[in-house]
């Protein structure tokens, strides 16, 4: 039978009037210092005059403006010349001249993931409340990752909540707490747990903090005069992977459509892409929501991980492991057989299916599925995590075909050894319509994951890497079509 996928119609467009405010980073010291320089050299009149132009253009457009100056001066302050007071305003002034608009969602908005709101409270019968995510793109093809509230009543009518025009960056914690296991098992991996590294790590407690690290790796620069490169490249190693491990909070004044997760790491110095959002069940009944994302750094792609309870406090940590690698990896749910399970894209072409005892080493993989048919000859993947069903695990997968086509398949897998592909759709469930073809990447429909509501699976997706958007089918009848004669164990 043919497939009735509802195109919903509702359309989530780039907005470059929703705009942020983040450090304006000068090439070279020399030229911060001149800077600095020309702004203490102002008569105080000219000052206040200056920086009440500023006020008057953008305090209007951002929350808590004022504090982030005095923050951007702070990182200023060792540039001045003299211990001599500076006053407020100029210290605010001064911060301004540090400090820049961004426009998160100038060029895209796209590749959602959505799972359900930790606030259910005082809704209808029937409705569900959700988190969508997005990729929005500005300036410099620079990805960060943005939030709407998203409400689905009992008919599957969708409302996206409007976002105000406020957004905030969180406040980043790069000092987080390292457990001491995880953190040698990471060395352990890159190759650097040699006896300097084990010198330092038998000076830290269970649970430590960068500044702990750091510390103690100085002192131990210090204590050894015929120090060799290899040490110092550990050394360096050891603090890499601790800045990698951060954590990020913001205020519970803001609304979801406020808070943005821009890249705060060397390794995220390009880009955070794609996340995939899921909310996981642990065997005791508690719940956490997971998103696996890509760091890009402008040369290297490096999987992470991103950790919440309630999207206000994130724990952003590495996935590590041989087979952490490439793009597209998205965790089950909850764990098979006692294990983490995922679906990933480690070579680029295939899709892999992985188990681990820890969410955060992954070290073997199995071939799920390679491509099969016309319109996934280039390459397959998943679109977001495995969705679970009576029938078993419905993962959305997605397929490049000829003129790198993107369109969106399913598959179904069993829920007690999803090594098992019980059915495989033949033909796409969506390919680009008419109207979807163009924008930034043409002739491209993508989804970072979608969930079951009632009777429906609600699949959002981009749109040609520009817009977002939904879609809807009967969850019976994709199943039916998956179990059917011409699609079952088909892999």
């Amino acid at each position: 039978m043919a497939l009735k996928v509802k195109r919903t119609g509702v359309m989530l467009r780039p907005d470059e009037t929703r705009v942020f405010f983040r450090p304006f980073d000068f090439m070279g010291s020399e030229r911060l210092t001149r800077i600095v320089a020309r702004v203490m050299g102002m008569p105080d009149r000219e000052v206040d005059r200056e920086y009440q132009k500023v006020i008057r253009n953008f305090v209007d457009r951002h929350m808590h403006l004022p504090r982030f100056f005095l923050r951007q001066f702070e990182e200023v302050e060792c540039r001045l010349f003299t211990d001599a007071p500076v006053s407020d305003t100029r210290k605010l002034l001064l911060g301004a001249y540090f400090s820049q608009e961004y426009s998160l969602e100038a060029a895209a908005l796209f590749n959602p993931s959505i799972v359900p709101h930790p606030d259910q409270s005082d809704l209808p019968p029937g409705s569900l409340r959700c988190v969508l995510s997005l990729r929005a793109t500005g300036e410099g093809h620079l990805s960060s990752i943005v939030f709407r509230t998203v409400t689905i009543d009992a008919d599957t009518s969708i409302k996206v909540m409007e976002p105000t025009k406020f957004v905030t960056a969180p406040t980043v914690r790069l000092d987080a707490k390292y457990e001491k296991r995880l953190f040698e098992r990471k060395l352990v991996e890159l190759g650097l747990l040699d006896h300097f590294a084990i010198g330092i790590l038998d000076e830290m407690p269970e649970t430590f903090e960068l500044a702990r690290l750091s510390e103690s790796v100085e002192r131990h620069l210090k204590r050894d005069r015929t120090l060799s490169q290899e040490k110092q490249m550990v050394a360096n190693g050891m603090l890499s992977v601790a800045r990698s491990n951060y954590e990020i909070e913001f205020s519970p004044e803001q609304r979801i459509s406020e808070r943005v997760i821009f890249p705060n790491t060397p390794a995220e110095r390009r880009g955070i892409e794609d996340a995939r959002f899921v909310l996981f069940t642990e065997d005791d009944g508690t719940t956490c929501y997971y998103a696996t994302y890509t760091a890009f750094d402008g040369q290297v792609t490096l999987p992470q991980l991103l950790e919440t309870k309630d999207f206000l406090n994130f724990k952003v940590s590495t996935l590590n492991g041989p087979e952490v690698q490439n793009k597209g990896m998205a965790l089950f749910p909850k764990r098979v057989g006692g294990r983490y399970a995922m679906v990933g894209r480690q070579d680029g072409e295939n899709l892999y299916l992985m188990f681990s005892d820890s969410i955060h080493f992954w070290h073997t993989r199995q071939i799920l599925m390679r491509p099969t048919y016309p319109w996934e000859f280039v390459q397959i993947g998943n679109c977001g995590s495995p969705i679970e069903t009576d029938a078993g695990w419905l993962v959305l997968t997605h397929g490049v075909g000829a003129m790198r086509q993107y369109a969106i398949g399913a598959i179904l897998l069993d829920r007690h050894d999803p090594s098992l592909v019980l059915g495989r759709l033949r033909e796409p469930l969506l390919r680009p319509s008419e109207s979807e073809r163009e924008g930034y990447v043409p002739n491209v429909v993508y989804s970072c994951g979608g969930l079951v509501h009632g009777e429906h699976l609600i699949l959002p997706y981009a749109v040609s890497d520009q817009c977002s958007t939904f879609a809807t089918v009967l969850i019976s009848d994709l199943i039916a079509e998956l179990l059917g004669s011409d699609n079952r164990r088909r892999s």
